[in-house]
Formats: structure tokens, sequence, C-alpha cells
């Protein structure tokens, strides 16, 4: 159970992935979805940006939401589940 920690943290990026591509959720929504703390959430979209995807933060009238405009250029950047 050497790497437990390190795939968890990588299922939670699949898993952030999936969800802003299929629902409209801020920091707040995503944290809950994902079961961690909201600054946990803002590091995960920090993290999947810095991997390449193209994330930006939307302001329509019910409010703030991510939303997955780009996915990363380079093969070795792709998440795996």
């Amino acid at each position: 159970m050497t790497y437990e920690r390190t795939r968890l943290i990588e299922q939670r990026f699949v898993k952030t992935i999936e969800l802003i591509t299929k629902k409209q959720l801020n920091a707040g929504q995503l944290a809950l979805e994902l079961s961690v703390s909201k600054p946990t959430a803002q590091r995960i979209i920090t993290e999947l940006k810095r991997r390449g995807y193209a994330i930006r933060s939307i302001r329509d009238d019910s409010g703030w939401r991510y939303e997955l405009v780009g996915l990363p250029k380079s093969s070795s950047s792709k998440l795996v589940a």
C-alpha cells in the first residue's frame, strides 16, 4: 500500500474532471461532491490547471462555477482512472 495515497489523489483528480464536465459546480459544491474542504477543492483545480487542463471560473446568473474548456496537449499529462 505504498502508493495508496497517491492513487487516491489521482482518482480524485479524475472525479473532479468528470464532475465539472457534467455539472455546474463552484468550489464549495465541488468540495461537497469530493468530500474534501473548499481549500482542497481549490488546490485540486490549481493542480489540474498546472497539468494542462484548461479550467476557467465562470460567473453567470446563478453565481460562480468551473468550466472545462480544454484538455492537456501532451499525453503525459492525461489522467488515468
